[in-house]
């Protein structure tokens, strides 16, 4: 999803994320190797990375109230379930606007409390599924607290230093990888590829591949 796109209707936007995950053409489908500058980008400036030594880090950008995230997500969790040893993969929540911050403090706040992996999902479904808004910090906590999770606690987390720092870090990676849309992947902090570059999100998955088959580790 573009920063462009945000002033079209739901409707609209949700008809235009099939577009984001179809099939691609012949010339894609050949396989021949990704090729920068067309398939992915290669950063001007190294960005860097919170990997262990000897592991890649693949970052998927995305955001909550995004269809073309939750659309991606099946992908992208079966993708998961295959990772080569060598890569260490995390989600950083992209800010184009103020009412992306309280998804983006929800899902650090989930990450603090170990909820992440149980209310990941419940969060996309939601939002997307049952049509819920959560682009307020009161509708935030309140349906956090409708999930089990003690309420107290999730708004000392929700509010604390340490999820503003992972906030403001995620804003400055964000801007370093020079997100254009999201989903959007981020390699070795030196590529950047999304839907527009690999002409799906299902390729962008096979770019990532070739990219971390490239690293030396």
């Amino acid at each position: 999803m573009k920063r462009r796109e945000f002033s079209l209707t739901s409707a609209s936007v949700l008809a235009g994320s099939a577009l984001v995950l179809s099939p691609v053409g012949s010339a894609h489908a050949q396989g021949k190797p990704p090729v920068a500058g067309t398939d992915y980008l290669v950063l001007d400036k190294p960005v860097p990375t919170e990997a262990p030594a000897g592991k890649v880090e693949v970052i998927e950008f995305f955001w909550y109230a995004c269809p073309h995230c939750f659309a991606f997500e099946p992908a992208l969790t079966a993708w998961l379930k295959k990772l080569p040893k060598n890569v260490a993969f995390r989600r950083v929540p992209v800010v184009f606007q103020d009412s992306f911050v309280p998804p983006q403090k929800l899902y650090y706040t989930l990450e603090a409390m170990g909820q992440l992996e149980a209310v990941h999902e419940k969060v996309f479904n939601a939002i997307h599924v049952e049509r819920q808004k959560l682009d307020k910090d009161n509708l935030v906590i309140e349906w956090a607290a409708k999930q089990g999770l003690d309420k107290a606690k999730f708004v000392e987390t929700y509010n604390s230093f340490s999820v503003a720092t992972k906030v403001r870090k995620a804003a400055q990676l964000q801007e370093a990888y020079k997100v254009a849309g999201v989903p959007a992947m981020g390699v070795a902090g030196r590529f950047y590829t999304d839907g527009t570059q690999a002409q799906s999100m299902e390729r962008g998955l096979t770019v990532v591949d070739y990219l971390v088959s490239q690293q030396k580790t």
